[in-house]
């Protein structure tokens, strides 16, 4: 296997909870979802994917040679890719509640709605930065850096095709879970306290 087992999963895990922040894509797919219907919020998630897509790929181009440049700076980066994931999960848990069923939704047809998304994920710093700051922790510096970078990077396009399809069926067809103002606060501490949590269980697995 190209890529160490128990990095993987825990990369996996680790992607899972950052995408269900929802930000700038998530929004857009649950406003559209909720207003429009469930076909308009995978309208954007296709759009958004095939934006992330292509972020994903420039920056692996230039990810293999920055890691190998850093390899001995690997442990700092996961250090500090443990502390960043606190650092959102506490923002996450003192963050305002928002309504989602208010935000404003797209309006035009649904290749519109497509294109929308796409423009939302390709400016979206985010990914880039996420890329950059995140991947770094699992990866195995004594192993060749371009599968890895491969592996992952597939990896991280299935969960966050997978967990934005959700939010888009999900808003649509149970509308009700995402319209309370209680329920929005429920879901900030609840990404919050994961988020904490698995900072913290970098950290300590780094540590032993």
């Amino acid at each position: 296997m190209p890529i160490d087992a128990s990095l993987f999963t825990a990369f996996c895990l680790a992607t899972a909870v950052l995408i269900m922040i929802p930000g700038p894509i998530v929004t857009l797919v649950v406003a559209n979802s909720i207003s429009r219907g469930t076909r308009f919020g995978v309208a954007s998630v296709a759009g958004a994917s095939l934006g992330s897509g292509l972020l994903i790929i420039v920056g692996a181009f230039g990810m293999t040679s920055l890691l190998a440049i850093l390899a001995d700076w690997f442990d700092i980066l996961r250090w500090a890719g443990a502390a960043y994931l606190v650092y959102l999960g506490i923002r996450q848990w003192r963050a305002t509640p928002v309504a989602l069923a208010n935000l404003e939704p797209d309006s035009g047809p649904l290749k519109g709605v497509f294109l929308h998304g796409f423009v939302v994920a390709i400016t979206n710093p985010k990914t880039i930065f996420f890329y950059a700051a995140f991947f770094p922790q699992f990866i195995d510096p004594t192993r060749a850096l371009a599968p890895q970078l491969a592996l992952m990077s597939a990896a991280f396009l299935i969960i966050a095709v997978s967990i934005d399809g959700a939010y888009a069926v999900l808003a649509g067809r149970l509308r009700f879970i995402f319209v309370s103002q209680s329920r929005a606060r429920l879901r900030n501490r609840l990404v919050g306290g994961l988020l904490i949590a698995t900072g913290i269980g970098l950290a300590a697995a780094r540590r032993t």
